[in-house]
């Protein structure tokens, strides 16, 4: 309503400018008319996330991160709920970073009683929990310290060995002292007695001398350092009341809940060293305040649970997500239920499957308990991110909570469910912070930061629907204003995964593309999470079949119902996505270029350089027992009948689809006469890279920018376009 309202106000103004022949004035008017934006707005993005509302249900806090730009650092900010002023300004940032911290401050929660934000960030050599008293005065971190568990330097044949001084003693035998941590995360109880860390073990002076001699081979699985959970009590104030305590855990520690009469938590730990690349390997403990040296372990939990528990309010009770126990591809989860023992009886429950049959996708956060004893949780269904209201029977189907928007994200509340705050977005507006009284209640727009450096110009998303085989496919098309007049060239864009989908939110990389009057069709083909269980297990030992006719299916339907120029196809895509554009290139020709990001190009050495190969061990198997189906499903595999002009893009520091699998397919296209390219960013790792280009926070300011202009550049190639 307010970009309608907008482009009339310009017109009825450019008009009366006409009349009276006031050109300057017009010309300034039509120059701050909403545009797309182009390659270096892209750089000048900023991010917001994560709202928590206070205890008091008065304030939201929440994180911005600055542009790429400036740095991608993450700040702290708050704002009132009324609109007023919170410290002189509708929103107050709360925390500013040294220039030595090159991340920002992150992982903020309210403290319990309200009266203090705790958060991580980095001022030193470790990452460090931080208090901000909200009373006033600056954030002091907290004084954690632990006696090394590990110290590699007393092991009989470590390298250098320790010398003997003059007495004849070994100068590393001294009593060893305590050791500041490098926090990773950490729980305060409701009550605010108790804090629980995490972290992994400190570098022990021995250790660090070795690796100042560069004596700092390797010894594969055989780390003994991992991250460990430590309790300490706090004082009313919220200072600490003693030392560290260790919970009698093995590493590696990745989660901790507190139930909420605060006397102890679930924890959730993984064995070191890899275990995970031979199954999930998860364990979860009940840990009692009382009982640090006797954890519990949860035998009714799976091991693929993953944290994010939600607590009901008399504590014997939680919910949580974890792998379903149907056939489907690692991350296909589901929400179960589990009655916890009490503090003397051994775990002998069996969790209930709780959304189990559900055409959705559990989102990440902590499910919550409601006064009518239903769980909230977030999913993905479709194009929409929502949140669903879940009754524990296992029977009932989840109940969506109505929205107005495509994308609610964050949604969450206080221990009081006094309001509800969340972000919400799509297609042709930017991410919202709202606030409602009620569950499910009007946004009320909370004033933020503005993310962009000006308004800019979007395009309406369309939802498209065609049939492939059995399956009915969803798609996002964005039209250019091209269309309206003419036929516009077709850009398919493949999401990551393959468990992955795209979601109806806004981005300004859709703008950036479609400003250059391209329309833009992202599928969401068989093996998409959000379309149920049996949608996202559809492509096992299929990786390249069904959903590249998806694909080409989806190609097909826009062409017959809209204006699409049938002679201008392109296809890309970023990890899964890049590696059906892999395959593209050896199946068909109908695409004038084909761009390729961090892809999967050869089944085989993928799976032996990969970072973890349990999820690909899925779709076909270990590829020297399954050897046709892995060469089927390796792009490289048709690389012999390839003819489109191919870009490929990749991090040199990728540990998921690792650099050597670009490398093939550019070696086996150039030398097969078709036209390659090839793009490596040194230091880039997959997640970071993709983030880049599209257009969010990242901290290397130009690889996206490098990226962006090689995209249009092959794209405008590819079309017959005049390169810019």
């Amino acid at each position: 309503m307010y970009a309608g309202g907008m482009k009339k106000l310009q017109l009825a103004v450019r008009c009366f400018c006409l009349l009276v022949s006031l050109a300057p004035s017009c010309a300034a008017i039509a120059a701050d008319a909403p545009r797309f934006p182009n390659s270096e707005d892209l750089r000048h993005v900023k991010g917001i996330a994560s709202p928590l509302l206070s205890p008091d249900g008065q304030q939201v806090l929440f994180t911005m991160t600055d542009a790429t730009a400036d740095g991608a650092k993450s700040h702290l900010w708050m704002v009132a709920v009324s609109g007023g002023s919170v410290s002189g300004s509708t929103a107050h940032q709360l925390t500013y970073s040294p220039t030595a911290d090159k991340r920002g401050e992150h992982n903020a929660i309210w403290a319990p009683d309200g009266n203090a934000i705790l958060f991580l960030a980095k001022r030193g050599d470790n990452t460090q929990l931080f208090r901000l008293p909200l009373t006033g005065g600056e954030a002091m971190p907290y004084d954690l310290k632990v006696v090394p568990a590990v110290d590699d330097s007393k092991e009989p044949n470590f390298i250098p060995p320790a010398k003997p001084d003059a007495s004849g003693s070994k100068k590393d035998d001294a009593k060893p002292e305590p050791i500041a941590i490098n926090v990773s995360g950490f729980a305060v109880s409701p009550d605010s007695h108790w804090l629980a860390v995490w972290a992994s073990d400190p570098e022990t002076p021995g250790e660090k001398k070795a690796k100042e001699a560069k004596a700092d081979a390797v010894w594969v699985n055989h780390e003994r350092h991992g991250e460990r959970l430590y309790l300490a009590a706090l004082k009313a104030d919220g200072t600490l009341d003693g030392a560290l305590k260790s919970v009698a855990l093995a590493p590696d520690v990745h989660a901790a809940s507190w139930s909420p009469k605060s006397d102890r938590m679930v924890v959730v730990t993984e064995l070191p060293n890899e275990a995970n690349d031979l199954g999930p390997d998860a364990t979860a403990w009940l840990v009692s305040t009382t009982a640090l040296d006797k954890p519990m372990e949860l035998t009714g939990i799976p091991k693929t649970a993953r944290g994010g528990f939600g607590w009901n309010p008399d504590g014997n009770q939680i919910v949580f997500a974890a792998q379903t126990p149907e056939d489907a591809p690692p991350g296909v989860e589901e929400l179960f239920a589990l009655s916890l023992p009490g503090a003397s009886s051994a775990d002998k429950s069996e969790a209930l499957r709780v959304t189990g049959g559900y055409n959705g996708a559990v989102g990440f956060g902590e499910p919550m308990y409601l006064p009518d004893g239903k769980v909230l949780a977030s999913f993905a269904v479709g194009t929409r991110m929502t949140a669903a209201r879940i009754s524990l029977d296992g029977k009932t189907m989840p109940e969506s909570i109505a929205q107005n928007t495509p994308v609610v994200a964050g949604l969450g509340t206080n221990h009081k469910q006094t309001g509800w705050v969340w972000l919400a977005s799509g297609s042709d507006h930017p991410e919202t912070l709202c606030y409602a009284a009620t569950l499910g209640g009007e946004c009320k727009t909370l004033p933020t930061p503005e993310l962009t450096t000006q308004p800019f110009r979007s395009v309406k998303s369309q939802l498209v629907q065609w049939k492939s085989d059995e399956f009915t496919i969803e798609g996002i098309l964005y039209l250019p204003p091209e269309a309206a007049h003419k036929k516009v060239p077709l850009i398919v864009d493949v999401h990551g995964g393959p468990t992955g989908a795209w979601s109806d939110r806004y981005e300004e990389w859709n703008g950036f593309l479609v400003s250059h009057g391209w329309a833009i069709l992202r599928p969401n083909p068989r093996g998409s999470t959000a379309y149920g269980v049996k949608f996202a297990a559809a492509n096992k030992n299929d990786l390249g079949g069904g959903d590249f006719r998806d694909v080409m299916a989806g190609v097909d339907a826009v062409l017959k119902q809209f204006p699409i120029d049938p002679d201008k196809l392109a296809l890309m895509g970023y990890s899964y996505g890049g590696e059906m554009a892999g395959f593209a290139e050896g199946k068909t020709d109908r695409f004038k270029a084909i761009i390729s990001g961090a892809p999967v190009i050869d089944q085989f050495s993928e799976y032996g350089t990969e970072h973890g190969s349990w999820y690909d061990r899925w779709f076909y198997g270990k590829p020297w027992e399954h050897m046709e189906d892995a060469w089927r499903q390796s792009p490289l595999s048709g690389a012999s009948k390839a003819k489109t002009p191919f870009l490929l893009i990749q991090g040199e520091a990728d540990v998921t689809d690792p650099v050597g699998q670009s490398e093939e397919m550019y070696r086996a296209l150039r030398q097969a006469g078709v036209p390659v390219e090839m793009v490596i960013y040194p230091r880039e790792d997959h997640g970071p890279l993709a983030r880049g280009i599209f257009g969010y926070p990242v901290p290397e300011p130009w690889h996206g920018f490098d990226g962006r202009q090689h995209i249009v550049q092959f794209l405008q190639k590819g079309f017959g376009e005049a390169t810019k």
